[in-house]
């Protein structure tokens, strides 16, 4: 027996999300076969995908079919995959995913949805950061008790703010602006996003999730028409109100070329802890109608549970509050689901580079520096 019949073996296990085979996919690291023993590292793409375990119960498997075999040694590790072209954003190089989360609406829970997803990811093994891009109303500060948090300016580099090792960004985090309203025209409200995004040291991060705020103004542009990102989730509630104005938020992205990671549902349903029965309280079926509509991924449903508004108010998210609740099991899933579709993305950009969208169009060049405080509000 020698290396090609063990990576022959090997290519028979396929990773179900991108369907092709761990040995093409260059998952396998590290292998060497002395006196018969084997060993080497499965390099999976992403602390967070669903399927890691059953992955590495197809290679042991697969590995115990080869015959000869003294002993056996398998390290798991993961290297999450870019699933954007660094090659076209220079600016942001360290960054090797970014997900806009957007509504066609507010009152969806948006922001409660991107905050627990990050920290699931995180929680997952994988290295986060938390863009609160709505710049008129930052909730995030408050949802992650940071009220007194702030950032700094290093080297002309905004420095975020950090919760339990999650990297923060957010306009609430200035003070002079934490009890007032941003009255802020377009051109400014999209320069101080472009300087949050390109101006802060963000390090090294698998993900970087963009809270967006609701609806298709100038902050969803912008951030499509600055960086690659690598896709947008779209959060609605069942009610049909609520799904047919995320269609539009939907058409503007996809009129825009960015890809689309999927659709999550919020307050799906409550189920009673008295009488155990789930009470669709705002309909039913909303994501999973766009999702087969419009040929997207339905990556969850998240219950209704009064421990999420509870834990946004005291500052602690419902997947450290409440881990073993229904609703943080769904947020778990969901951002499971949520890591798989950006490393299909990413296969797809590294396998057919001619078939990526085009680079965003050039932005105005923002400011030279980072503000230390807010600009100044320009006429209403």
């Amino acid at each position: 027996m020698g290396i090609d019949e063990v990576l022959e073996k090997l290519a028979t296990v396929i990773d179900p999300d991108l369907k092709k085979d761990i040995v093409s996919m260059g998952m396998i690291k590290d292998l060497k076969l002395e006196g018969g023993r084997l060993g080497f590292t499965l390099e999976l793409t992403t602390p967070a995908c669903p399927f890691n375990a059953e992955i590495e119960e197809d290679v042991r498997r697969a590995v115990g079919e080869l015959e000869g075999l003294a002993g056996f040694d398998l390290n798991v590790t993961a290297k999450v995959m870019e699933g954007r072209s660094l090659e076209d954003d220079t600016s942001m190089a360290t960054v090797k995913n970014i997900i806009g989360v957007a509504s066609g609406k507010g009152g969806v829970g948006k922001s409660t949805v991107s905050l627990n997803l990050a920290m699931a990811l995180q929680q997952a093994g994988a290295k986060v950061g938390l863009l609160d891009a709505d710049i008129y109303g930052p909730s995030i500060p408050l949802m992650l008790g940071m009220k007194d948090g702030y950032m700094q300016v290093e080297d002309n580099k905004l420095q975020p703010a950090e919760s339990g090792g999650l990297r923060v960004v957010s306009f609430g985090f200035f003070s002079e602006q934490a009890h007032q309203a941003a009255i802020y025209r377009g051109p400014i409200i999209s320069g101080i996003l472009r300087q949050f995004l390109v101006d802060t040291n963000w390090s090294d991060l698998d993900y970087l999730i963009v809270d967006l705020p609701p609806g298709t103004g100038d902050i969803p542009l912008t951030l499509a028409q600055t960086i690659p990102i690598t896709g947008i989730l779209i959060v609605t509630t069942p009610q049909d109100v609520a799904s047919n104005v995320a269609v539009k938020a939907l058409g503007m992205f996809s009129k825009l070329n960015v890809p689309m990671i999927g659709v999550v549902e919020n307050m799906s349903h409550f189920e009673c802890t008295g009488c155990g029965m789930k009470h669709s309280i705002f309909g039913e079926g909303g994501a999973e109608r766009i999702s087969k509509d419009h040929d997207i991924p339905f990556i969850g449903a998240v219950p209704l549970h009064t421990g999420i508004r509870s834990g946004s108010d005291r500052g602690t998210p419902m997947v450290i509050s409440a881990p073993d609740s229904p609703s943080s099991e769904a947020f778990r899933s969901c951002a499971k689901n949520v890591a798989a579709q950006c490393s299909i993305i990413a296969a797809r950009l590294r396998d057919q580079p001619q078939e990526a969208a085009p680079p965003p169009a050039a932005p105005p060049a923002p400011p030279s520096a980072p503000p230390s405080a807010p600009p100044p509000a320009g006429p209403a």
